[in-house]
């Protein structure tokens, strides 16, 4: 099973390069970079097929440049992705909880670390 996604054109096995998405309330069809993931109302096209696109009359086309350097993450992506990971990887500090005296509703019987075992006051 093959992870590269294939253009979306009938009989065409080619690897897809560009995503077509279309904005209807523009009449505008965008070809851009190939998208993260594929989306039911995108296509996927192969350079052929993007190269030869030719949208509807009256409709215009928007060719968004492919940038070379772009490809793969940025470093500014990779430094987020490891801030989270430290951030993830930080251990919990245990929060206090402050009680004030007159609101605890038992009397403390006994103890076992952090944890305490109340019995009622009567």
């Amino acid at each position: 099973m093959t992870s590269t996604r294939r253009c979306s054109r009938t009989a065409c096995g080619r690897p897809a390069v560009m995503t077509l998405t279309y904005v209807y309330a523009d009449q505008t069809a965008v070809l851009g970079p190939l998208a993260t993931y594929a989306e039911p109302h995108a296509y996927d096209l192969c350079e052929f097929h993007s190269e030869r696109l030719s949208a509807p009359r009256g409709w215009e086309v928007l060719r968004l440049a492919v940038d070379p350097a772009a490809h793969g993450p940025s470093e500014d992506d990779l430094l987020a992705l490891a801030d989270a990971v430290r951030e993830a990887a930080r251990p919990l500090r245990p929060q206090r909880v402050e009680v004030e005296p007159g609101a605890e509703t038992g009397r403390e019987t006994a103890r076992r670390g952090h944890l305490r075992v109340l019995s009622p006051d009567s």
